[in-house]
């Protein structure tokens, strides 16, 4: 059984910065593909950011402002946010699959286990 635990959210200023982490546990880490989404008050759960076969892909909107990383020696990934801005704000999930995602990695059906969820809000 794989968990994943989110930490890392809080309020922050407009042009702030967070960084969250993922630490996973239950199964080998290594060979796993990682990933983070996000989900606002009334909207769906949306694609951020992935390690993928050792390359990162960012969505459009945090492109150059969030970076992701992961530390296969302590299972966690991370995801540095800055100049983060207020429609940032929703709780941020990490995702993982052994191997590779099921499907395109930006669809929230392709990934097999999900943290709880870690709320970041920004204010103006």
């Amino acid at each position: 059984q794989v968990q994943l635990v989110e930490s890392g959210g809080g309020l922050v200023q407009a042009g702030g910065s967070l960084r969250l982490s993922c630490a996973a546990s239950g199964r080998t880490f290594s060979t796993s593909t990682m990933g983070w989404f996000r989900q606002a008050p009334g909207k769906e759960r949306e694609f951020v950011a992935v390690i993928i076969i050792g390359n990162t892909v960012y969505a459009d909107s945090v492109k150059g402002r969030f970076t992701i990383s992961r530390d296969n020696e302590k299972n966690t990934i991370y995801l540095q946010m800055n100049s983060l801005k207020p429609e940032d704000t929703a709780v941020y999930y990490c995702a993982l699959s052994f191997g590779l995602p099921s499907g395109p990695y930006h669809r929230t059906s392709s990934w097999r286990y999900w943290g709880l969820g870690t709320q970041v809000t920004v204010s103006s």
